[in-house]
């Protein structure tokens, strides 16, 4: 087995305070997702896929993704094989990066009129299958305008109806006419849910859109912090999705600092100001739990395995993936990647990305629901049968499924381990091995040793 080297940051001048606690400054975009960003399966000369083609599962996977993606292509392309389009966005917008910070954003449109709100709400996905989710994500299409992040006024004619489409808090009935036919690859990505094919808007009519009252009132408000306005709306039980999407628009903020923000960058940011502040607000100052618990969860071929230890306020996030696997496909043996913070947090960008403060938010809204403070150890091993990223949704709402889940308590740490060690495939010397705060607990001496 290998451990993945950790990425190091470097150092840059602060220019977005705002943001300031995940993105040090705007020409970082590489460094904010450290690890591999997407995997698109293209017939290459000499490639594996060209002399499997799909089927003899060459690759050791169940399903062929390439072929997945195709059958939801040809799903989809009868229903936009033209250069305009009406249907109801669930409401949902994107936010490019490339060429950042002059960017690509815009609306999100099926080719479906009526209830299309599980399109982007990932919040209500576990259970789904990997062909539900892919063909509610491949059914948008991208309707997209070149903006300045700086300065999207610029192109208000485009923006603004957008930016009603981002407040809504029910599907929109949009009417778009494309200067092309919707055509290019889909974005199939590790930080962000998938995404159809896209094309430059020509022209946009939005029926009128019921806005989401508590979002209106945070973007009204000139002189409100961006991460004051996150915090408040999640307080307030706005899904952490719709935050997202608000977000990414540039909805909040001091006015003279508002910015469209890339949907990649916004997923992670809102992820990080929220659980930073669960975590400094109603986590550390709560009494720790007096044994260590296991949560436990599987779905579309991820295990997921939260260890809670008697512990002040602590944090790793370690991934494993088989051989076949997205991040190691050609590797001959299992691939391991961890990250951590101590009870004071971090001062970088987590190397494993956008999954680390999804599970951490994930974490720490548990906590802060139990009233008390633990150490958290969440492992996720991630086996063939998982043919295709889809966000970092998956590694959040999993987790909070976990802690839905009935546990299981221990009194010592070998106990736990051994229970752990039932629920994944490798060996448990594997995970301590890749683990920083597995190998401190283990081997790290307590005041209460000597006292009998």
């Amino acid at each position: 087995m290998k451990i993945l080297r950790k990425k190091v940051l470097r150092k840059v001048q602060r220019e977005i305070p705002w943001l300031e606690h995940i993105i040090s400054d705007e020409k970082i975009a590489g460094d904010l997702n450290p690890s591999i960003s997407s995997l698109e399966v293209q017939a290459k000369e000499g490639s594996l896929c060209l002399y499997c083609r799909g089927s003899r599962m060459l690759c050791g996977k169940e399903r062929c993704p390439a072929m997945v993606r195709l059958y939801s292509f040809l799903r989809v392309k009868r229903l936009v094989d033209a250069d305009r389009i009406f249907g109801s966005s669930p409401p949902g917008v994107f936010v490019g990066r490339i060429g950042y910070p002059h960017v690509y954003a815009g609306p999100l449109i099926p080719p479906i009129v009526g209830d299309t709100s599980l399109f982007d709400m990932p919040e209500k996905w576990i259970g789904k299958t990997i062909e539900e989710i892919i063909d509610f994500r491949t059914g948008l299409i991208r309707g997209k305008f070149r903006v300045n992040v700086k300065k999207p006024l610029d192109n208000e004619q485009f923006l603004s109806r957008t930016l009603e489409i981002a407040l809504s808090r029910e599907p929109v009935n949009i009417e778009a006419a494309f200067k092309k036919k919707p055509s290019g690859r889909f974005l199939f990505d590790d930080e962000v849910q998938p995404m159809g094919p896209s094309a430059p808007l020509l022209k946009i009519e939005v029926e009128s859109a019921k806005v989401d009252d508590r979002i209106e009132k945070a973007y009204n408000d000139v002189d409100l912090r961006a991460e004051e306005a996150v915090l408040n709306l999640y307080l307030n039980g706005v899904p952490v999705s719709r935050i997202q999407r608000a977000f990414s628009i540039g909805a909040f903020g001091i006015k003279r600092q508002r910015r469209l923000v890339p949907t990649r960058w916004s997923i992670t940011a809102v992820d990080s100001a929220i659980s930073r502040r669960l975590i400094e607000d109603d986590v550390k100052d709560k009494p720790e739990i007096n044994e260590y618990r296991v949560y436990n969860f599987n779905y579309l071929g991820n295990r997921f395995v939260i260890l809670l230890t008697p512990s002040k306020w602590r944090y790793e996030w370690i991934e494993a993936w088989y051989p076949g696997t997205l991040w190691n496909p050609n590797g001959d043996g299992i691939a391991m990647g961890s990250d951590w913070e101590g009870y004071y947090g971090r001062s970088s960008y987590a190397s494993l990305g956008g999954c680390y403060y999804a599970v951490r938010l994930a974490a720490a809204e548990f906590l802060s629901r139990e009233g008390r403070q633990a150490g958290v150890i969440a492992m996720r091993e991630i086996h063939p049968s998982f043919i295709t990223p889809l966000g970092v949704w998956i590694n959040r709402e999993c987790v909070r499924e976990a802690f839905r889940r009935e546990y299981e308590k221990f009194d010592t740490l070998h106990e736990a381990l051994a229970y752990i060690s039932s629920k994944f495939s490798i060996p448990i010397s594997e995970w301590i091995r890749a683990s920083t705060l597995l190998k401190d607990e283990i081997l790290q001496m307590k005041i209460t040793k000597y006292m009998a």
